[in-house]
Order: C-alpha cells, then structure tokens, then sequence
C-alpha cells in the first residue's frame, strides 16, 4: 500500500484535479480523504493506493507537483506515520445474545457502540484500515446492515 499526503490550496475543483489525474494513469484510489490543515489557505489529501510498484508511485508524485495549486506531495512510509479510518457499522441483532457478543467484539477493537435497538446495534471504531476490515470480518455472521468508512487521515511522525 501506498499512502500519499497532498497539500493543496484550498480551492474549488482541486479535488477533481487530483482525482482525474489518478483516474487518467489508471491508478485505482483505494481510499481518499480530504480536510483543511491548520492554515485554512491549504487542504491536505490523503489518498492510499495498492496494486502499483515503486516506479509508478513515484511517477504519480512527479505529476502531481506538477499541478499549480499543489503544494508539497509525500509518499509517507506506513512504519513511521500514524494513520487511521473512522468506520461506523449498523449489525443486525437477533437477540440479548449477539447484543453481548458484539459489544465484546467492539471492546475487543476499541468501538464505541451507537444506537442499540431491538433488532440492530451501531458500532463506531477508529483504527487502522487493516483492523477495520478485521472487524468487519468478525462481524459480518451477525449481518452488517450498513457500513461507512472515511478513508485515511494519516500523519508522519515527528523526526521520520
């Protein structure tokens, strides 16, 4: 996996810019996040990508300094950046007994459950992307009604 961090000038249609350049070097964007940094003048981007080698990451990275309201573009190495995904699942319940099992999985992950009802629960959990999927892996026998993942927000390490 490859997790690049963009910074960009706040403006409209850079996101689209962005993502049309992944979309014309047939780079598939596995998750994409975007928000204001400290200087609300600049966004920062996220995007991870899997399934390219080396020589295609860095090709992109070329490209996308090209762009005018591009700012700095780094590849982050996933062993000294602190990156994580905010997930919220809606898991079908038939009973008190996947009540108590799914409240045990989400401790087990650091989840916050949201909305218990009759016949389904929430849960919210913010963690790595492979975790994520974990869990998403132990809950999907009680039946994930819904789910919504945001992408990754990822920083490198002070000193990396």
């Amino acid at each position: 996996m490859a997790i690049l961090s963009i910074k960009v000038e706040n403006r409209p249609g850079i996101l689209w810019k962005v993502t049309h350049l992944f979309r014309s070097r047939n780079f598939n964007i596995e998750s994409i996040s975007v928000g204001p940094t400290e200087d609300p003048e600049f966004s920062r981007m996220t995007i991870s990508v899997r399934g390219q080698d080396g020589r295609q990451v860095a090709q992109m990275i070329k490209q996308l300094n090209k762009l005018i309201d591009t700012v700095e573009v780094s590849l982050l190495d996933e062993h000294k950046t602190v990156y994580r995904e905010l997930a919220i699942f809606k898991i079908r319940l038939r009973g008190a007994q996947d009540s108590m099992e799914v409240n045990k999985l989400a401790g087990a992950y650091g989840g916050k459950v949201h909305d218990v009802r009759r016949d389904s629960i929430m849960v919210e959990l913010t963690a790595t992307p492979d975790q994520v999927s974990a869990f998403e892996e132990l809950a999907r026998p009680f039946g994930i009604m819904e789910v919504a993942r945001t992408g990754m927000a990822a920083l490198q390490r002070a000193g990396a």
